[in-house]
């Protein structure tokens, strides 16, 4: 099988756990409150690659773990990850009408109900992650606690967001650019796969493989992101192009050119396989990820 075959064939099993998880596990609708259950729902179950999720998977597995160990935090990435689309999407910072090719949540339930969901999603994914000590010791799951919580405030992707929005239509550096990338979109990538291995019980020289795996992974996806914003099909992306150019924004190809930025997002991917060098075929699902990220259309 190609490469693409084997990711296919390792994620249809898993993407359906996600999915059913997810919909047991989000609020369902009821008498109160109104339309916020709703409104989660609607940003969460609306596609996506729940590759956060994945990641945390993939990696549990590759320490000797399983899928249905990491589920309740697995779930909870994609929450975080989903919340931080539906306050980016808001007329204050990037005012994005179409996600996932639907109307954005506050197209669809109004500002007010989508800023109140992203706060919902945020806050439901740390009671997953608390539910976790169902599966994993309780001091795995306080490290996790703090490494996502890490990720998530100022000193990763909230913080990665204010700078971005503050560097917009103002010159940018190699040293701003970094901060932003590693920040606003790396660090949740990098604590999805430390998250999988840590609550599976990691050794430190496994843990700190992945933590450059993770890193790497981060950096790569984000370049991608830059390069299709410019390059991309809208139909195929569920969102509009351009936007990025448009704004001004601190991204790669702006800095350094469309193939200047295609050359280091291989760069990063040789890194991250080559972090993988002491793993056998247990991490395989990650080099097969971090293939994906690379060359992906959307």
């Amino acid at each position: 099988m190609t490469i693409n075959a084997e990711l296919d064939a390792y994620l249809q099993p898993r993407l359906q756990a996600i999915e059913q998880a997810l919909e047991r596990w989000l609020p369902a609708p009821g008498e109160r409150p109104r339309l916020l259950p709703e409104a989660m729902r609607y940003a969460v179950l609306n596609g996506g690659k729940r590759l956060r999720p994945i990641l945390c998977i993939a990696a549990a597995e590759a320490v000797g773990g399983t899928m249905e160990q990491v589920l309740p935090t697995a779930c909870a990435l994609e929450l975080i990850h989903t919340f931080s689309l539906v306050h980016d999407d808001l007329p204050a910072l990037d005012n994005d009408t179409l996600r996932r090719g639907k109307p954005t949540c506050h197209v669809q339930f109004g500002e007010a109900i989508a800023i109140l969901a992203g706060d919902a999603l945020f806050a439901h994914a740390f009671r997953l992650i608390a539910q976790q000590v169902e599966h994993s010791p309780p001091e795995r799951v306080v490290h996790v606690l703090k490494l996502v919580a890490d990720a998530v405030g100022v000193d990763g992707m909230v913080g990665g967001q204010v700078e971005d929005i503050l560097s917009e239509r103002e010159p940018i550096s190699p040293e701003t650019l970094a901060y932003i990338h590693s920040h606003k979109t790396g660090a949740l990538l990098r604590a999805s796969v430390l998250s999988g291995a840590i609550l599976c019980g990691a050794t430190p020289a496994a843990e700190q493989a992945l933590d450059i795996y993770g890193t790497a992974l981060g950096l790569a996806f984000q370049i991608v992101d830059d390069i299709l914003n410019e390059t991309g099909d809208p139909a195929r992306l569920g969102k509009a192009t351009g936007t990025d150019r448009a704004r001004q924004k601190a991204t790669y190809p702006r800095l350094y050119g469309l193939e200047a930025s295609r050359l280091r997002a291989q760069q990063e991917l040789q890194n991250a396989l080559d972090a993988l060098k002491s793993f056998g075929a247990e991490a395989n699902p990650l080099r097969w990820l971090a293939h994906y990220v690379v060359e992906r259309e959307r």
